[in-house]
């Protein structure tokens, strides 16, 4: 009976996962597909022939540059956000501060609103300090959504590790910001990675926030070459899904990459 349970159990997971990944699969095989094969009725689930026309013609195009762009942005989003959100969590965790928990309710509001609440005065702010039209105003955009998540995350993780560590690093003659630096940050460095991950997909996704605050084509992202790219091609579905594939690659490498890390931050933060 319980083997019977497991199988029927793993049948349904599998039917899922297939189910989640199907448009991804979709989406890939369509890039290698023809004009014509695209529209045949009824539709083919595996390519006749495979064309690399589609790969060439967007590489020929403007997503190097795209690319550059998303890597630049997506960096220094990440980059930012763990630099404010380490050791802002570490200090929620460990010090005793006055309106502590108003502080994390406000962080826990940031996350349930839409970016396009924020959009307008972002706007106006960046406006006013000139930032428009720079990779500057899509990095802090994005950061101020990420840093909050971040530290949220990275203070229960914190507040799970014993002070003894600390206090023996002391004894040894460090002090707390050596402590924090060569104790606190290697053993916090999985959940560190996930927070670090997070932050750098949603940057990577951003589109809202690039084609807002960059008038300048020059300075959009992949996701804005996509969608710029739906009406500059009038929407041929081979070329555009095989630009899809080329800005996803990254975050699939990447995940694979860091999947180990990943898993272990959200595990080690759940036990926490």
């Amino acid at each position: 009976m319980s083997n019977r349970k497991n199988w029927i159990l793993s049948i349904i997971g599998v039917v899922i996962v297939g189910a989640f990944l199907f448009p991804v699969y979709w989406m890939i095989i369509t890039a290698f597909k023809t004009q014509t094969e695209i529209f045949q009725t009824p539709p083919t689930f595996f390519p006749k022939e495979f064309q690399l026309d589609s790969f060439i013609t967007v590489i020929q195009g403007d997503v190097g540059q795209y690319f550059l762009n998303s890597v630049i942005i997506s960096s220094l989003a990440t980059i930012l956000v763990l630099v404010l959100s380490v050791p802002s969590a570490y200090g929620l965790a460990r010090f005793r501060i006055k309106g502590v928990q108003s502080m994390l309710l406000v962080y826990l509001v940031t996350q349930m609103l839409p970016a396009t609440v924020v959009l307008t005065p972002l706007f106006i702010v960046f406006n006013n300090l000139g930032l428009l039209n720079t990779y500057i105003a899509p990095v802090l955009a994005t950061a101020t959504l990420g840093v909050p998540f971040s530290v949220l995350l990275l203070r229960t993780f914190f507040i799970g590790i014993p002070k003894e560590l600390e206090e023996a690093a002391k004894i040894d003659g460090c002090g707390r910001l050596r402590a924090f630096l060569q104790v606190i940050v290697p053993i916090s460095l999985p959940s560190i990675v996930v927070c670090g991950a997070i932050s750098f997909f949603f940057a990577w996704g951003d589109l809202i926030f690039s084609i807002t605050f960059n008038r300048n084509q020059d300075l959009w992202p992949l996701t804005a070459g996509i969608f710029n790219a739906v009406g500059r091609y009038g929407i041929e579905w081979n070329n555009l899904m095989a630009f899809t594939t080329i800005s996803v690659l990254p975050v699939i490498i990447i995940f694979v990459l860091l999947q180990k890390h990943l898993v272990e931050g959200l595990v080690s933060g759940s036990v926490k």
